[in-house]
């Protein structure tokens, strides 16, 4: 019988760490006016409070610790689902629909957190970073769709995408918002984008 073995002290470290950092991503998603304190991320981890100091100094550090593990997730649900669409038009209407699924599901709550606690450098830094990243497969399916001024139309999309999303954490269900947006994209994605001569 093959013998199992315990995990490692590195191991264990990182799953603790992991759970802190679901148990505030939850507690964001509850609380949208403030970031959570480091005791009550504790608790909801199950944890004692004096263990968490040992990941992390400070809320401003658990948030940092947030924004590097959550953005590079963000990126990586947007571009799995671009990926899976058939046509480059398909790619466009995937890359709106799967950023309303990561708003409505709570994710865009590390942005409010960070702009309710001031950390509006952080905010900015690490947004920017997410939104470069992300128009570039963006960009990419706008101009193989046809777009005249890819960079452009981009910004324009990603301008829905940042309405429908406020729209999203006032109230809209995630299915009206994504009906929404594809009742306004779908004449010209699934149309035939002609560069002007």
């Amino acid at each position: 019988m093959p013998k199992i073995q315990a995990p490692t002290v590195a191991e264990h470290r990182a799953a603790r760490r992991a759970a802190l950092l679901d148990a505030a991503r939850a507690l964001l998603a509850e609380e949208t006016e403030r970031a959570p304190s480091l005791a009550a991320v504790a608790r909801r981890a199950g944890l004692a409070r004096s263990s968490v100091y040992t990941y992390f100094t400070s809320r401003d550090d658990l948030l940092d610790a947030l924004i590097v593990d959550t953005f590079p997730r963000w990126s990586a649900y947007v571009r799995q689902q671009m990926g899976r669409a058939r046509t480059p038009g398909d790619r466009v209407l995937a890359y709106v629909n799967a950023n309303l699924r990561l708003v409505a599901r709570g994710d865009h709550a590390l942005a409010r957190a960070l702009a309710a606690t001031g950390r509006t450098d952080a905010l900015a830094n690490s947004s920017r970073l997410l939104h470069d990243e992300l128009q570039t497969p963006l960009r990419a399916a706008l101009a193989d769709h046809g777009a005249y001024d890819p960079d452009r139309t981009a910004e324009l999309v990603q301008a829905l995408v940042y309405t429908l999303s406020r729209m999203i954490e006032d109230g809209l269900a995630e299915r009206a918002a994504r009906r929404l947006a594809r009742e306004l994209l779908a004449p010209y994605l699934h149309s035939a984008a002609t560069r002007p001569g």
